[in-house]
């Protein structure tokens, strides 16, 4: 019964990699989208979306299944636990870049402002912070997990010199709020995706060492 509880086990680690990867997939496409400003694109990551929250039922019913039928250990309990908080997060984090795909739909025939820079550059630290969460939980790294997370603080402030720069533009021409809204809005969703990728470090730290952390 054991040997057959960490087949499912590994199964159910490799299906979370799956899903994290496609995850990863839907921000880069996002935000290739906005860059752009390509509808095609943006309706494909609207699409991957779809199965990304399949993954995550999918992933959710054997995580049930596997407490429900093998009576895991309190060590083996914690993983799986920490699975289902993971594949939330991540399911968050898909949302957030549909919420990005449909303001790029937005804008699709307009004049950006300004050169979008801080936005992929928020982006792609999003992007390392969620890829190196996983390879945290791959590897049962604490370390990597909590130098992860204090990555967030990074995004944060891109996030208000993006706000500030924004503002001032306003202050300038307030013809152009509709735009600075939408382009604020961006930045927000991607602060948010960098604050589901810190949950998720926190879990795995509380998988690992059984200590709760909040960053």
């Amino acid at each position: 019964m054991r040997k057959y509880f960490d087949i499912e086990l590994e199964r159910l680690n490799d299906l979370l990699l799956k899903m994290g990867v496609m995850v990863e997939e839907l921000i880069d496409i996002s935000i290739d989208s906005l860059l752009k400003q390509d509808e095609v694109l943006a309706d494909k990551v609207i699409n991957l979306d779809i199965e990304i929250d399949k993954m995550e039922i999918k992933i959710e019913k054997k995580c049930i299944e596997l407490i429900a039928l093998q009576q895991p250990k309190a060590k083996d309990l914690r993983e799986i636990s920490t699975i289902l908080k993971i594949i939330t997060d991540l399911e968050r984090i898909g949302d957030n870049g549909v919420n990005i795909a449909k303001i790029t739909k937005r804008l699709s025939n307009e004049i950006y402002i300004k050169p979008l820079i801080d936005i992929p550059h928020m982006a792609n630290i999003s992007k390392e912070m969620l890829r190196k969460s996983l390879d945290s939980f791959v590897k049962k790294d604490e370390e990597l997990a909590r130098e992860v997370a204090k990555m967030d603080d990074i995004v944060d402030d891109i996030y208000e010199t993006i706000y500030i720069e924004l503002l001032d533009i306003l202050i300038e021409d307030k013809s152009k709020m509709k735009q600075i809204v939408d382009l604020l809005f961006i930045g927000r969703y991607i602060e948010r995706i960098s604050d589901h990728t810190t949950n998720i470090c926190e879990r795995i730290i509380y998988m690992i060492s059984g200590n709760r952390v909040n960053y």
